[in-house]
């Protein structure tokens, strides 16, 4: 095995914060865990384990979004050499947990990556479409840099070509079966009813002569998801890894989330002859609301006069990714699917993957529904609908899921909002808009400290919370505390912890 630069000399190079803490006051060991990304803030997912013999093992690789002009600089620097991990072991689709892979292919790793099928099959179609996506992105910036004759062009991180070789490297590892890295190195994946393949990692590796038990929760779904079956017990850890988005709240006890959804269409698409817009991320979110609207358009509660449009390529594929593993949805789908063999379709409904098409909703004056990515406002093709929509008052724009303080999905929530800009334009903001908790795919503190009643606090020795923003991750400190866990730790990015 080739020499190994250390982290602590990688970070000072970089200008990261690094620190050894030790933890429960107990003598080091020789495995090393140290979080690269996800620390102390949401998107990023990136931990990086080493084990005594020199492996290294990487949980998650995922890009930061919702950054604005900090995110290319961050994404750039990982915090470690790509060329010296061993494997890649992903929870879960999500680009904020994938979708650096392509760079760190681009970047010299050869290493294996283990996923569940479903995360293969979707990260097929999500990578390539971040790639596209940034190819865009940077040709729109260095016209805009080459107008204002400026000389500070950027190049996108990734290649399409890096977004395909890169699969080649995923290996594909079922649910609930004990599967051997290499030797001394077990893992296995349970569903965590985030999302389709979405999985909890639990690896066994042996360590100067014991076996210490690591968790990675990636993101933890409802115990009453939409979709997909819900999360299910892990085996026990000595040290959990979890997430932490809505570490500070509580999901509201509202009305059926499809009822709430029916509320907003009449008013807006019947009351108001307005559009409806839904940002949505492609995988997940938007499945889940076209099944509800497919429910609805049974039930013959939603009105054939109201269009449905799904105005986004990935979203398209991934629906017929869906559509493919129906065996892993749950209960009510399948009992929706005796009667109805495609759930993610209805006469009402259009997918739309065309550029041209999509520009023509714009100019469409009939009431109907557009759901496109992404779920933050943050790219795509929803930006310009939000943009032509946002000064009329007959229409709605409605958030479906978590954003990122600094995004722009979440500032178009602030109260009393006046104005806004987007894309590079000051408007009015005359359209209403709101928010359904309801569909959001990310459990609340109550719902995870719940969920993990299938660990022994007394056996854990360490819990690392990731993947939230650091006063959400305070609270969760303190609820976890009073249900009788202990030694809980929040990382800062850059931080290394001996095991």
């Amino acid at each position: 095995m080739h020499k190994r630069k250390s982290f602590t000399t990688f970070a000072a190079e970089k200008g990261y914060f690094v620190s050894s803490p030790s933890l429960n006051n107990t003598t080091f060991h020789s495995m090393k865990i140290q979080f690269c990304g996800a620390a102390r803030e949401v998107t990023g997912s990136k931990h990086l384990i080493t084990t005594e013999k020199g492996v290294k093992i990487l949980l998650d690789c995922g890009m930061y979004q919702g950054k604005g002009q900090e995110t290319d600089k961050m994404n750039r620097e990982l915090g470690f050499d790509p060329q010296e991990i061993d494997y890649l072991v992903l929870s879960h689709a999500h680009i904020d947990h994938s979708g650096l892979i392509p760079y760190i292919y681009r970047q010299g790793f050869r290493g294996r990556i283990f996923c569940t099928p479903q995360t293969r099959d979707l990260c097929q179609i999500m990578l390539a479409d971040s790639a596209h996506i940034q190819a865009l992105d940077t040709t729109w910036y260095n016209k805009k840099m080459q107008r204002l004759k400026r000389k500070d062009y950027v190049e996108p991180i990734y290649e399409p070509e890096d977004a395909e070789r890169c699969m080649h490297l995923f290996r594909a590892v079922r649910y609930d079966h004990d599967f051997q890295i290499e030797k001394g190195i077990t893992l296995r994946l349970t569903r965590s009813g985030h999302m389709l393949g979405a999985a909890i990692i639990s690896l066994a590796i042996e360590d100067n002569q014991q076996i210490k038990r690591i968790a990675f929760t990636g993101d933890i779904g409802r115990p009453n998801a939409h979709l997909i079956r819900h999360a299910e017990p892990f085996p026990q850890c000595d040290y959990l890894i979890t997430e932490s988005t809505y570490g500070d709240r509580r999901h509201p006890k509202t009305a059926d989330a499809e009822t709430e959804l029916l509320k907003v269409v009449e008013q807006t698409c019947i009351r108001q002859s307005g559009k409806l817009i839904i940002p949505s991320f492609s995988i997940g979110r938007t499945q889940e609301l076209v099944f509800s609207l497919n429910n609805l358009y049974n039930e013959r509660r939603l009105p054939n006069r109201v269009h449905v449009y799904v105005d986004s390529p990935l979203a398209v594929n991934a629906s017929k990714i869906f559509s493919e593993h129906l065996d892993e949805m749950n209960e009510e789908v399948q009992e929706v699917m005796r009667t109805d063999p495609d759930p993610f379709g209805f006469n009402s409904l259009t997918y739309i993957s065309r550029a041209e098409d999509s520009k023509r909703l714009n100019d469409d004056p009939n009431p109907g529904i557009i759901i496109s990515a992404s779920g933050m406002l943050e790219a795509g093709r929803v930006k310009h609908h939000v943009a032509n929509h946002i000064e009329d008052p007959q229409c709605t724009i409605m958030m479906v899921g978590y954003c990122t303080p600094t995004s722009l999905g979440a500032r178009i929530q602030q109260p009393n909002l006046k104005e806004i800009s987007i894309l590079g334009l000051v408007h009015p903001v005359r359209a209403k808009v709101t928010k359904i908790e309801g569909f959001s795919g990310h459990a609340d503190y109550a719902e995870m400290t719940d969920y993990f009643r299938c660990q022994d606090p007394q056996t854990m020795r360490n819990i690392f919370l990731v993947h939230g923003e650091y006063e959400a991750q305070k609270q969760f400190q303190a609820e976890l505390e009073k249900a009788g866990y202990h030694d809980i730790v929040i990382p800062a990015k850059g931080e290394e912890y001996e095991l």
